[in-house]
Order: structure tokens, then sequence, then C-alpha cells
């Protein structure tokens, strides 16, 4: 048994890190090299010598070179420049090493890994609970920052909408642009402009509201104390149980369809227990599974999370096939939390994140239900496709690093489910006055 001292091993590491690395800033001197030695070429109007030509042959050779040098562009066209001096076999194992590299860099920048290569959503501190302590339940008194592309965002932003909390809980837009932003990738826009803080990106908003500045991901969505100028919390799940808590009050001025959507109880005390288990595995395998199939950078890691995701789409498709909704003929939280991810699937992970076994065209139940959720009052407002598809694919800059917009797949969310009623006293639980 060899046992390996523990400088030996950092030692190791190190080279493991160090090796690709000189690799890649090597072939980067080669192929400026390369492109320099071109630019000549073309500036001088050389060629290399061509190889003799027979008389019968000069014609055809002829009319081959013009066409290779005027109307087909080989890049830097360094295959046929270093073939005789540098095998090609050194060429492509060098630049798929370095390459490799570079996007695995990216990619744990983007998406924290854990050891074998899968996705790690990170966590935060922030616990603040509206109605409790600092954080009294008073209309007006917070404000959300949400992005439209951002299924985290779009559950939060659904809650406020079905329960018609427009106007106890004010909300910015924020665009995904991390070109023009200082950290993270949350800007504001000129029409939609931080009235906080007056903040130029999420940044600055978690800088100027933490003691001390911030240190992490600039996450949305955010929930912010406008009056303390306070983080009260950015985990979407927390939001969501904090805004279903808002209950209308005897001084609060509502009409009467306003007034009912406050007593929508999308976590009712009977249904509490089944709502969790389902959230804990739809989660971990569906609204978090598409992500770690996407961020994956091992093939083990993929294999496991698509392996996970499969089965958890056909038991959701099971599970439809004697239910309305999830957990029977009324909207709750579980089906809030689903629908941002399967209202992505078919035209965003299905393509972008390889999640390729299955698409919502072709589960009956599962079509069925995200057409009858996008009828639900309030829901049809939060969605905005474009938003969704150009930040996924412009900016995931790794996955996609051409920034090509696929075309779109077919449209099936607006027909019709005909599963029933879409009035809110036969869609949701009320709560008593």
């Amino acid at each position: 048994r060899i046992e390996l001292h523990p400088q030996g091993i950092e030692a190791m590491r190190s080279r493991q890190t160090v090796y690709p690395s000189v690799l890649l800033l090597l072939h980067l001197l080669f192929f400026s090299c390369c492109l320099a030695y071109r630019n000549v070429q073309l500036l001088s109007g050389s060629r290399f010598p061509s190889p003799p030509i027979s008389p019968r042959g000069r014609e055809r050779a002829t009319k081959f070179y013009c066409q290779d040098s005027r109307d087909v562009s080989k890049g830097f066209n360094v295959l046929e420049l270093t073939g005789a001096v540098v095998p090609q076999g050194f060429l492509v194992t060098g630049v798929k090493s370095g390459w490799n590299f570079a996007w695995k860099t990216l990619m744990r920048e983007l998406a924290p890994q854990s050891k074998d290569g899968s996705y790690v959503r990170p966590s935060y501190n922030f616990k603040g609970v509206i109605g409790k302590g600092s954080f009294p339940d008073e209309s007006g008194r917070y404000h959300l920052y949400a992005g439209k592309a951002c299924p985290w965002c779009h559950r939060v932003e659904l809650v406020r909408s079905v329960r018609g909390l427009q106007d106890y809980l004010s909300m910015t837009t924020v665009l995904d642009r991390p070109e023009e932003a200082s950290r993270g990738g949350w800007v504001f826009g000129s029409h939609d402009p931080d009235p906080v803080v007056r903040a130029r990106d999420l940044r600055e908003v978690y800088d100027a509201l933490v003691p001390g500045g911030f240190r992490g991901r600039c996450t949305a969505p955010l929930l912010v104390c406008k009056r303390t100028k306070q983080v009260v919390s950015n985990e979407s799940g927390d939001l969501m149980r904090m805004l279903n808590n808002v209950a209308p009050k005897a001084s609060d001025a509502l009409s009467e369809e306003q007034r009912l959507r406050r007593r929508i109880d999308l976590y009712p005390p009977e249904l509490q227990r089944e709502i969790d288990e389902l959230n804990h595995w739809i989660y971990e395998d569906v609204n978090n599974g598409v992500y770690k199939c996407g961020f994956a950078t091992t093939q083990a890691g993929y294999n496991k999370a698509e392996h996970a995701l499969t089965h958890a789409l056909d038991r959701i498709e099971e599970i439809l096939s004697n239910k309305r909704f999830l957990t029977g003929d009324r909207v709750t939280d579980a089906d809030i939390r689903l629908f941002p991810t399967i209202f992505r699937y078919d035209a965003v992970y299905n393509i972008l994140f390889r999640c390729t076994r299955r698409r919502v065209a072709d589960m009956p139940n599962l079509k069925a239900w995200l057409q009858d959720m996008y009828q639900v009052p309030g829901v049809k407002e939060t969605c905005d496709y474009n938003a969704m598809r150009e930040s996924y694919f412009r900016q995931l800059f790794p996955l996609n690093p051409s920034g090509i917009l696929p075309a779109e797949p077919a449209d099936v969310i607006r027909e019709a489910s005909g599963r029933g009623a879409h009035d809110v006293a036969s869609l949701f639980y009320i709560r008593e006055e």
C-alpha cells in the first residue's frame, strides 16, 4: 500500500489545474501566430507555392484553388497551413482540452458544482418573515425585485398575481443583462427604475441594504422593506408562503373580487402534508432537476439528473391522469411551484438543458394541466415567453456560445384544456372571513 504525503497530493492537484491552463495559453499563442501569418499573406498577396502541375491538370487545379481562396471561409486555415509540421492529433487534442477546461471553469462560475460534476444550488441566510419581528404586515411597506425570465421569480410573481396583491406589494422587473451588471446579471431598465435606493443593478441594492456590503450571488427574487431599508428574504419558497399568508383587513378598500382573491389559500391546513411531500420531490427532480441536467459538467452527473427528471415527469403524468390539479380539483401551492418549469420545458429545457427524453407536448395529461393552469385568473399576465427565450439562449453563454435562438416549438399552451371552470371560487380553496 502506498501512502501519499498531503503536500504531494496538493502538488498533484495544483498540476491538474496548471497544466490545462498552460496548454490553453500555448494554443492561444499558436493560433495568434497563425492568424498573424495569415494576415501577412493576405496583405502581401503571397501564397504557399503550389506543387508542380501537369499541363492536363492545370485548368482543373486552377479552378480549385480560386474557389478555395475566394469563395470558402476556413477560419485561420490552421490544419492546412501546419499539416506538414504539426500532427493533426496534437492540434485536435490540445484544442479540445483547452476548450473543455475553459468551459468547465465558466460553468463552475455560473453554477457551483459538487465533486461528481453535479449542480448545487446555493442557499442564503436572509430569514425575515412578513408579520414577524421587525417586518409587520403592512400594505405598501415591501418591494419585490423579480425577473421575467427566471422560474424562481415567476413562482413568487404568480402568488402575488393570483391573490391580487399588486396594491399590497410593489414590484420592479429586472432585466437579464450581465454585460451591463457590475456583478450577477440583473440590471434596471429606464422604463422600470429602482424605486428603493436608485440603484443601477441588483448588486447595488444588496450592497446598500446589507450592513458592510454583500458578498455572494446577487439573486432574484428579492424582497426588501422600503421603510427600514432591509432585506427580508431572497428565497422563493419562503416568499411564496409569506404572500399566501397575507389576509385582507377590514380597513382595506377592496372590491368584492379583490377581497375574494385575498382570501385564496394555496396551502390549506388539511393538505399541507401532501403538498410538502409533492414539493419535496418535484423541487429536487423537476424544478432543480432541469438545472442539474443543464449545468452538469460530467456524464455521470447528467445521467443521474436526467434519469430522476424523466421518472418524476412520468410520475406527474400518472397523478394528473385522475386529478385536475396535483392534489385534487383545486389549485394549490404545489401547482404554482410546478408551473414555471413546465411553462419553460419544451421551449428551453428540452433543447438547451438536454432534457430530451420527454416533451410536454407528448404527455397528454401534463399538457392539459399546463393549458388549464394558463387559464387560471392571474397566471397568463405573469408569462413572458420572449423574455424567457432571449435570456436562456442569449445569456447562458457556456451552454450556447453562438447565441443562436432556435425556432420556437409548437405552441400548445393557448389551446383550451376542457378540464373545468376557471372562476376563482371553483379553482381555489377560500379562507373564511
